[in-house]
């Protein structure tokens, strides 16, 4: 069931539509759901204790109105071990389902870059128990991003530095030529579990070197060609 958005049989006001800027444009870019892939670059693979080898890609989903555009990430409760994740991210303006990948960046209107924050500690409770990572991924604020950059502007990146600094020190360095799966690939894969839509964000997987964050760091990363993000955490 739908309604209009000035329909008058909703119980109490809906919540705003999450939303990104776009750069040379005063128009925004509503937000439908947010994918995240899953270690994605084999050397952040290993560091984390799996197999680096090619295997199906796996996807988890933080919420819209986690998405952060105003420069700070308030450190979350219930954890003492949240890491940065940087990583390049996909925004379609069009979807589908069983997308082929030869026509998979036809969906694509653009480019960001943003940090998939993650609760560690709670993360890692979580997978021990075989339960499910919600609470380590989709906690409030967990996905500081920038603005989005047409495709028309900068085309389709497939190599290039991806890079965090952390208070001036670099914490993580890879390259879009490392993904294990490349996006096209993502979308096509991703299409034939999900039907796709127009406003749907792709988180598209951290290079090696997440590590935690504290209360007063501030978080510099870029990926080449793309843009450039800053974070404090607050």
């Amino acid at each position: 069931m739908t309604v209009t958005a000035n329909s008058t049989r909703y119980l109490f006001e809906p919540l705003p539509i999450p939303v990104l800027p776009v750069r040379g444009s005063d128009r925004l870019f509503p937000v439908h759901r947010i994918y995240c892939v899953g270690r994605n670059y084999a050397e952040h693979a290993i560091e984390m204790g799996h197999d680096p080898n090619r295997e199906p890609p796996f996807f988890f989903q933080k919420n819209p109105d986690t998405l952060v555009v105003n420069g700070e990430f308030p450190y979350p409760d219930k954890s003492s071990d949240v890491h940065h994740e940087f990583e390049l991210v996909v925004a379609l303006a069009k979807g589908g389902k069983d997308i082929p990948a030869e026509r998979a960046l036809d969906c694509v209107f653009g480019y960001a870059v943003g940090l998939d924050m993650t609760r560690r500690d709670l993360q890692g409770e979580a997978k021990k128990l075989g339960r499910p990572w919600e609470v380590g991924k989709a906690f409030e604020f967990a996905a500081p991003c920038s603005e989005i950059v047409p495709a028309s502007a900068i085309g389709h990146p497939s190599k290039g530095s991806v890079w965090l600094k952390v208070n001036g020190e670099m914490r993580q360095k890879g390259d879009l030529s490392q993904l294990i799966w490349k996006i096209p690939e993502v979308i096509a894969y991703l299409s034939g579990l999900f039907v796709l839509k127009p406003g749907d964000l792709i988180f598209s997987g951290t290079p090696a070197g997440v590590a935690a964050v504290k209360r007063g760091d501030r978080l510099h990363g870029g990926v080449e060609g793309v843009g450039e993000l800053e974070v404090r955490v607050v």
